[in-house]
């Protein structure tokens, strides 16, 4: 194999796309929607994420400015936290819509993320959904196949390869240099997502991360060339090999992913939340919120507290024994809503990964899942942003309990609806809001996310093997 016939025969193939009017004008038009679909989600995802960080900071300053209060009400009156979308996100905003982008955090309660704002599909005219991601997924592939489904095929119908088989031109020579001219387009189709990368990157995005995304959706693109010219070489006409080519990308593109989500559904079912917030109450009720300090969950509590301090009434008490009862009880709430939280947050990730197995069936299933994992916009980031707003619930709830059993006098607080004076006593300073910590939610180390893609990739790598090695067995077995 002379790497001189290969280069000019890569050559010869570019010179005849440049030559027809048809392949620059398609590569321009599907390079201006890359890079304006990549300029759009850039934009879009910046400004989330500075509006998400402007709310986050608004809501911890509106919670420390409280006037002086009742600890308890300030348990009630909660605080709010946002996941601020990643750098990566200007590729790839994954699951962000879809799972929502805030929660209310408060006492006795977890809260589920709420929806983002719907403003960007106004914006975009209906076209939201359309990210460099989805371009480079979907669309891309449908470019390649319509440069190179005839790459083989058409020396055929010019009468053309018996000649160059007939000089020495070996069937693989002719093979790879017709695919270093396909992987060389789809490579520079990468330029706008390399540029929005580094700028992912000037926005504090890693490296690793980024570099892993290009790679990612480099080796995508190679695999549709390397079945692009698999097909062309064992196909002997352009219609047949162009049909070959659009039932595959609409089987791989459109049916598979939706039959990896179905099956999902039906293989491993997450009951209703309905359903399950109804068993979860029966145990929430059984333990109790803690309103109650005479009530008989707490009674043991009560023994308990008498015997270490050795008095006999919670009256004598050094401690306020309502505080008790309200930071006993939630940490047993807490506990009972954390288990099914991490039940639900389970069968969900088994999902996802039943999901992500249809990625052997097809090289979109494969990539779509990498590219959320590698953005830091997959489903196990939304499951750490819960499990980390909830930690910052329960820290915050604790700590004006443990105001309230410290610093409020149980006498105080007994009599506190007697009259305004009485109720005045119970406001404790504000000074105590101070328990509530800054939340900033970041993206995973690059390494865990790598991790994370490291299935995906396998898929995609034992796609180009396939695909490659089969291409290569037809070439050499190729005849005019």
């Amino acid at each position: 194999m002379t790497m001189n016939r290969i280069l000019a025969i890569a050559r010869e193939e570019v010179r005849l796309w440049l030559r027809s009017r048809l392949a620059p004008y398609t590569l321009l038009i599907v390079a201006a929607l890359l890079t304006a679909t990549s300029i759009a989600t850039a934009l879009r995802m910046s400004e989330e994420h500075r509006g998400r960080s402007e709310q986050q900071a608004l809501a911890e300053e509106t919670f420390l400015a409280q006037p002086d209060r009742h600890p308890h009400r300030m348990v009630h009156y909660g605080h709010y936290v946002f996941r601020a979308p990643p750098p990566l996100a200007m590729i790839d905003p994954g699951v962000d819509a879809v799972t929502g982008q805030s929660i209310f955090l408060e006492g006795h309660r977890q809260n589920t993320a709420m929806f983002a704002d719907a403003r960007a599909s106004a914006d975009l005219g209906g076209f939201e959904g359309l990210t460099a991601a989805l371009v480079y997924q979907m669309f891309v592939p449908l470019l390649l196949i319509a440069l190179g489904h005839g790459l083989i095929i058409r020396e055929r119908e010019e009468k053309t390869l018996a000649p160059l088989l007939a000089q020495g031109v070996a069937g693989i020579e002719l093979y790879v240099g017709k695919w270093i001219a396909l992987a060389g387009v789809a490579l520079a189709l990468l330029l706008p997502l390399a540029v929005v990368s580094a700028a992912a990157v000037a926005a504090g995005g890693s490296m690793p991360a980024n570099a892993g995304i290009i790679g990612l959706y480099a080796l995508y693109l190679l695999v549709w060339c390397g079945l692009i010219l698999l097909v062309s070489a064992l196909v002997r006409l352009r219609a047949p090999s162009l049909g070959v080519l659009v039932l595959f990308w609409l089987g791989t593109a459109l049916i598979v992913p939706r039959m990896a989500v179905e099956s999902a559904s039906a293989v491993l079912p997450i009951p209703g939340k309905l359903t399950t917030d109804l068993r979860m109450q029966e145990e929430l009720r059984e333990v109790g919120d803690g309103h109650n300090a005479a009530a008989p969950q707490y009674q043991q509590l009560r023994a308990n507290l008498l015997a270490q301090y050795d008095v006999d009434r919670v009256e004598d008490l050094p401690v306020n024994f309502r505080g008790v009862v309200a930071e006993s009880a939630e940490a047993d709430l807490t506990e009972v809503m954390n288990r099914y939280a991490e039940e639900r947050m389970a069968l969900e990730a088994r999902q996802a990964r039943f999901a992500e197995t249809f990625g052997w069936l097809s090289p979109v299933v494969a990539v779509a899942a990498g590219s959320r994992a590698l953005s830091g916009t997959d489903l196990a980031t939304h499951h750490r942003f819960l499990r980390e707003a909830e930690e910052v619930r329960f820290d915050f709830v604790q700590g004006l309990n443990r105001v309230h059993v410290e610093q409020l006098a149980y006498s105080v607080d007994m009599s506190r609806s007697i009259d305004a004076e009485s109720e005045r006593r119970t406001r404790m300073s504000a000074e105590n809001w101070n328990v509530l910590d800054e939340f900033s939610f970041r993206p995973a180390a690059a390494g865990e996310r790598l991790a994370r893609a490291g299935a995906p990739l396998a898929m995609l790598f034992a796609w180009f093997g396939l695909l490659t090695a089969g291409g290569v067995h037809a070439a050499r077995r190729m005849q005019p």
